[in-house]
Formats: C-alpha cells, sequence, structure tokens
C-alpha cells in the first residue's frame, strides 16, 4: 500500500516541475526483483518513461518498478511528503528486495517495505480524487487537473480486481473505464484494497485492511479477499443503490457528500 504515497510524491514532483511523466528511466541489469510484477522477465538495459514506471508500480504492484520510482525520488523525499501529508503511522523504509543503506527502525522487520493503515491510504486517495495537490494556505494550479487525471486512469486500470471490484462490476469495463480506482496490498497474511467508487448517487472512498489472516492461499477464492469484497458491495450498494457511474470518476470528486473509509481485521 506504500506505493500509493510513492505516487502521490511522483504527483507533486511533477506539479513542482522537478520531474516529467515522459521522463527516461534505466531498468539496468540486476535491477530485477522478485514477487509481484513483470519487468523482472524484462530483458535489459531497458528504458521506461517515468509515467510508465509507475503505471507497472500501480496496476501491477510491480517490485521493480517501485524500485526504479525510489531510485527518482529517495526514500527520504517520499517520507517528507507523507509527513507534509499529515500522516503520522506511514513511513517507507527501504527499497524491495534489496539491502539497506541507512540504518532501519526498530519496527522495519515487522512491515518490511513499509508501514501504513487504513485511514490513512483513505488521506492518500481521497487527496488524489480531490485533485487536492496544494499544502496548507496553497491553490490549485492549472495543470493540477491534469496530474490527478494521469493518475486516476493509472489506477482506474488496476489488474487486481478480486478485493473491493470483485462484486461491483457487472459489466466489461476495459473499453469504457473503471467506475473504481484502486490499489491494493498483499502479503501472506495480509489484504488490503483501498479505492474511489463512482456511485451514481455520488463518489465514495472505501479502505478495507486485513492482517493475521489464517488463510495465508494466493488463490482467487482466499477468504480476506473474499470478506473484503463481500464488506465493499455491502457499503456501496446501501449507499448507491442504483449502481456505478464509470464516466463520474475524473478529478476533482465531490467527496464531501459521502466519503468512507473502513478498517477491517
Amino acid at each position: 500500500m506504500i506505493k500509493l504515497a510513492i505516487l502521490f510524491e511522483a504527483m507533486e514532483q511533477v506539479r513542482a516541475g522537478k520531474a516529467r511523466w515522459d521522463e527516461k528511466l534505466t531498468l539496468a541489469k540486476g535491477d530485477g526483483v522478485s514477487g509481484s510484477g513483470v519487468l523482472t522477465f524484462f530483458d535489459t538495459p531497458l528504458t521506461l518513461t517515468l509515467k510508465d514506471v509507475l503505471t507497472m508500480m500501480v496496476i501491477v504492484s510491480d517490485n521493480t518498478a517501485t524500485n526504479l520510482a525510489i531510485d527518482r525520488f529517495g526514500v527520504s523525499a517520499v517520507n517528507a511528503r507523507i509527513a507534509w501529508l499529515g500522516l503520522k503511522d506511514t513511513h517507507l523504509y527501504k527499497k524491495i528486495g534489496k539491502p539497506e543503506t541507512e540504518p532501519m527502525p526498530a519496527d522495519q522487520p515487522k512491515f518490511g517495505l513499509g508501514k501504513t493503515t487504513a485511514h490513512e491510504m483513505e488521506t492518500v486517495m481521497e487527496r488524489i480524487g480531490r485533485c487536492q495537490l496544494a499544502g496548507p494556505g496553497g491553490s490549485a494550479e492549472p495543470g493540477d487537473e491534469a496530474i490527478c487525471q494521469t493518475a486516476l486512469t493509472m489506477l482506474r486500470n488496476q489488474f487486481y480486481r478480486n478485493t473491493i471490484p470483485r462484486y461491483l462490476e457487472k459489466l466489461d469495463s476495459s473499453e469504457t473505464g473503471s467506475g473504481i480506482a484502486s490499489k491494493t496490498g498483499s502479503l501472506n497474511a495480509v489484504r488490503n484494497d483501498v479505492a474511489i467508487i463512482a456511485g451514481k448517487s455520488g463518489p465514495m472512498v472505501v479502505s478495507i485492511f486485513t492482517d493475521e489472516n489464517e488463510d495465508k492461499s494466493w488463490t482467487a477464492d482466499n477468504e480476506a479477499e473474499m470478506m473484503i469484497a463481500r464488506l465493499a458491495k455491502e457499503i456501496v450498494e446501501t449507499w448507491s443503490p442504483a449502481g456505478l457511474d464509470g464516466k463520474a470518476l475524473v478529478p476533482g470528486l465531490g467527496l464531501d457528500a459521502g466519503s468512507s473509509s473502513g478498517a477491517s481485521k
């Protein structure tokens, strides 16, 4: 889930002119790491745009792409952004599958790459949905909407859809666009998902985290994934009985009328 904070830092750096979506990053020999994603299987050296790297980090939670993004922005910059957001329980520790390059906090072995909470990831997702890129006392800029649209497009094309979207999307959204923009996060005993859901009665944010799960299987019917899906179905069908509206998922969502964050264990 910490990958969502990395995405937000990228958005802010693009906004500040310190990064460009089309800038080139190089995947070199030895950069590939195991786990989720596909870049580790590609021939190197390989040149990708920053947008390509972040898209892979979001839609397939690509670990190799995540490390490229961390190399580009830096652990300290992401953590400074996390503090800027006012998040107290979120922290990026290190790259995935690579040795530490600085002293680690005492709780790092428990969490690995990073730590966060359902509520704090809801906060980040809500900011993306509202297109709130300005800090306290700041104001929106002309390019903000395009930046947020780029991020929402990534999140709407999330490949892992067995949790929050599972029972909600009843039609093929590959051509018309999804009414759900989401980011998942999974470990053996963890299944998490946070999503902006464009209901016909209004958009909402749902964030559901699970931990210490007995079912550690990596199948489509993992118990925690099924539970998240059932909870999301109950929440969304109660708040938006008319269903979803994919066309409504645009930057600057009017989330004031009905946003929610939830944590489940």
